[in-house]
């Protein structure tokens, strides 16, 4: 794979006043058991029950809760509750639309299967319906056209729209997806959400509706989806356990326990921001008017969790695990620890704290999460058993596979191995878009092997270390705010030509080769910032941005810096990221902190040339916390905040 990133270059929005609660009513389905189709999962009944659980800590009344699943252990005590089956789901929209006044916000939740038929009525321009599968769902049924009991997206926006109109809001989160085309999941841990045509035995030449003018939502709405319209959402296993969960529900269920005032795209983004660090590459995306709307009703306002009988008070299903760095308080809020632990075994709802704690110690907050793990290899896969290529020397070259859930796949396909992440899928940004390992010039598969996981182990290791250092609330203000403006270049004969006019941009929508990014990093906090800027690339090597040699990285309080990058002109499709870091200053040694030389692997073992507490601690953490621990600085010496923007490489796009 081509590095995207050629070099670099030299050079808040308000929300919505929430208005005073009024009703907030719930549709939630979870559909793990079905009855017809050869398609079980594991996670949705989880998921429904979670989400329950956490709508309730947010203030939702138990009776205004229809919640529509196989298990019904655990629920809330005064929901209502039916089967997920189609039947089942309209009755309960229905009886839910009735209920809702003007004013009133409708939440409707679906966790479970997706997949796509012909269009029926030609509203997606000769594409093809999104459809959810209830429990009864069974394959095509040509009588009709369509998939027996499948729930229609026409249908959902029918009664989406019958509600908008009378001015209830209406927040719809979807953990399943639609796509299962583009690319193969050929290994690796974790289940899709969604079943191929073939597998409802939809004819391939089952033709669409003409075209028709589409219905527009108008009206106070906001949908959360688990992933692209092109990508696949995942279920997973919570470590240790066998309890499963989609990875976008269980994200956003803590997102929203831990928020006690914050919008719906804050909500998406600390999601996303979590998301990033499992297995899958599954990015979710939002739309509405009412994404910069704060969400109803409050979460925990506190940073903090109670400990009782020697256990903090979260566990898995709060995002803690084992192996986190905790500090002690004898109070909710405020004051100095007494003392800081590692957390010990993780259960779902409680985790273990070592030995005997300190008198009074009856709060606990996460300084950071776990040091990250060894890289894992899944056991190697072939994309094409008979493709006529010989891996036997690539297969010796790799090492044995690793007990737990693996960070990559190896995929043995084109005469070489392409790393795959968790979830086991080839190419999912497009032919060529998993890197592949290449030989240089007189290096053995081995060699080259071991050059393409150090990077990878690396990369993966750094960016769960950062996120991981990063905090958990959403109540304060960020000290930095990123705006990204994109100046599209012609490629010719593999050169960029000069670049054209710039404009604001999303650079997670779509980049082209050699386009320019430009950065503008505001501080808008109260104090001198240090700023760093990353690059991780498909490939995994992560690359230096800024600050460069001899620059000054500070940015007093309402300072900006505009900071560039290009993209090659042979770049190939992919999902990198940028990461802009912000320190704030040390007031007691004035020492500018500048974290890019984390880029390099050889950098983070060289802990002698470490010039400030935070590079010190971040290296420990990646390494050896305990020589860390040696030198003075066993927890995180200041505050750290991450900006992490996806880039979407499209090459052809305009």
């Amino acid at each position: 794979m081509k590095h995207a990133l050629a070099y670099a270059l030299s050079s808040a929005a308000l929300l919505a006043a929430a208005p005073a609660m009024a009703e907030v009513r719930a549709v939630l389905v979870g559909v793990s058991d079905y009855l017809v189709l050869d398609a079980d999962l594991k996670g949705p009944a989880n998921d429904v029950r979670l989400m329950a659980e956490t709508l309730a800590a947010r203030g939702v009344a138990a009776d205004h809760m229809m919640i529509l699943t196989s298990d019904r252990d655990g629920l809330p005590a005064g929901a209502a509750t039916g089967d997920p089956t189609r039947a089942g789901i309209l009755a309960a929209m229905q009886a839910t639309a009735a209920a809702a006044q003007p004013g009133d916000t409708v939440l409707f939740y679906f966790s479970g299967h997706g997949a796509q038929a012909p269009d029926a009525s030609g509203d997606e321009g000769g594409g093809y319906d999104e459809i959810l599968l209830p429990a009864d769902a069974a394959g095509w049924k040509g009588a009709v056209g369509g998939v027996e009991n499948a729930l229609i997206d026409d249908e959902l926006q029918e009664w989406a729209q019958g509600m908008l109109g009378r001015g209830v809001q209406l927040v719809g989160l979807i953990d399943a997806c639609h796509s299962a085309t583009g690319f193969r999941a050929v290994g690796g841990q974790g289940v899709a959400r969604v079943l191929a045509p073939e597998t409802l035995g939809i004819p391939e030449d089952a033709a669409s509706a003409p075209a028709t003018a589409p219905l527009e939502l108008t009206g106070d709405y906001v949908f959360l989806y688990s992933s692209q319209s092109d990508e696949r959402s995942f279920e997973y296993p919570l470590p240790g356990t066998d309890e499963w969960h989609g990875e976008f529900t269980l994200r956003m269920a803590q997102v929203l326990a831990a928020a006690p005032q914050a919008s719906w795209a804050q909500v998406l983004a600390a999601a996303a921001d979590a998301m990033v660090q499992g297995p899958a590459r599954q990015v979710p995306e939002g739309e509405g008017p009412l994404l910069t709307a704060q969400v109803f009703g409050t979460g925990a306002a506190e940073a903090r969790f109670a400990v009782k009988d020697g256990k903090v008070q979260a566990g898995l299903l709060q995002g803690l695990a084992e192996g986190a760095e905790l500090a002690l308080y004898a109070a909710g809020a405020g004051g100095e620890p007494l003392a800081t632990v590692t957390a010990g075994k993780a259960g779902l709802r409680d985790t273990a704290l070592p030995g005997d704690l300190p008198a009074g110690a009856v709060w606990a907050e996460v300084i950071a999460a776990p040091p990250a793990a060894p890289l894992s290899l899944a056991a190697p896969v072939r994309a094409a058993p008979d493709d006529g290529q010989d891996y036997a020397t690539w297969e010796a070259a790799l090492p044995a596979p690793g007990t737990g859930a693996p960070d990559l796949v190896p995929i043995l396909v084109d005469g070489t191995v392409a790393l795959a992440r968790g979830d086991g899928v080839l190419d999912p940004e497009g032919p060529g878009s998993t890197p592949r390992v290449t030989r240089l010039a007189d290096e053995t598969a081995a060699q080259a092997l071991d050059r393409a996981l150090e990077l990878a182990a690396h990369a993966l290791r750094l960016r769960e270390t950062l996120a991981g250092a990063t905090g958990r609330s959403l109540t304060g203000k960020a000290p930095v705010t990123l705006g990204i403006e994109r100046r599209p270049a012609p490629v010719t004969d593999d050169a960029c030509g000069p670049p054209g006019p710039a404009a604001p941009a999303d650079p997670a929508q779509g980049v082209a080769p050699c386009d320019q990014l430009w950065l503008t990093v505001t501080n808008t906090s109260g104090k001198m910032q240090d700023i760093s800027v990353l690059y991780m690339a498909a490939d995994f090597e992560v690359q230096p941005i800024w600050p460069q040699r001899n620059t000054v990285n500070r940015l007093a309080p309402g300072e900006s810096a505009r900071i560039g990058l290009q993209i090659e002109a042979t770049a190939t499709a992919g999902l990198e990221e940028i990461w802009v870091l912000a320190v704030p200053m040390d007031e007691g040694s004035g020492r500018r902190v500048d974290l890019t030389r984390l880029a390099s692997p050889g950098m983070t073992r060289d802990f002698a040339s470490a010039s400030d507490p935070m590079a010190l601690w971040l290296e420990g953490r990646m390494t050896d916390p305990e020589e860390t621990a040696m030198r003075g600085f066993s927890t995180k010496p200041a505050a750290l905040t991450m900006i992490r923007q996806l880039v979407r490489l499209k090459p052809g796009s305009p």
